[in-house]
């Protein structure tokens, strides 16, 4: 007789987790972390300041966005919550007044940490690839690192790599630049 088949993480099982942690279903499969470390949340909360006022409010930048920390998404029955994620407007006209997007963002960021890189890489990037997320970006505040990808023909290909205290003009962002020395800044 063979094994009973495994039922697939429902949503009332991410609703049971404790709320100091962070769930996710992925691939039908529960994750749970414990809330970030101030270096990832620092991190995260820096570069949604730098990008909140040139591309989602319009000042000193193009505008055009709508930027999010932490959404929850809903996309084909997984359950995802990025560090930030960002909608062009003309995508997003009016900000849904729900606690969970189905939407799947135009650009996404991820803050690694040592415990969700693994995840993030080799789960989240390919499931964000799957939903047409055009953009995608790897933040690791312990290598004081960004690597930017844009999606082409359903793969990531790199744009680039950059470290410690540099001056970034990234996609889908390059209109303004990004000090990404502020990120890892005490």
């Amino acid at each position: 007789m063979g094994e009973p088949a495994k039922r697939g993480a429902t949503y009332e099982d991410l609703c049971a987790v404790p709320g100091h942690l962070v769930a996710e279903i992925i691939g039908g499969v529960l994750h749970t972390n414990p809330r970030p470390a101030v270096p990832h949340a620092r991190a995260s909360t820096r570069l949604t300041g730098a990008l909140d006022g040139p591309f989602d409010r319009g000042i000193g930048g193009p505008g055009g966005w709508v930027i999010l920390d932490e959404p929850e998404l809903h996309l084909h029955g997984d359950v995802y919550v990025p560090d930030l994620a960002g909608w062009r407007r003309e995508r997003m006209p009016e900000v849904p007044q729900t606690a969970a997007l189905s939407l799947a963002p135009d650009w996404i960021c991820e803050v690694l940490s040592p415990k969700t890189a693994l995840v993030d890489r080799t789960e989240k990037m390919p499931a964000y690839a799957r939903e047409g997320v055009a953009f995608a970006w790897l933040v690791d505040p312990l290598l004081r690192t960004l690597e930017a990808y844009a999606l082409e023909r359903e793969s990531w290909v790199q744009l680039g790599t950059w470290k410690d205290d540099v001056a970034v003009n990234a996609k889908p962002f390059a209109e303004v630049a990004l000090d990404l020395g502020a990120l890892w800044a005490r």
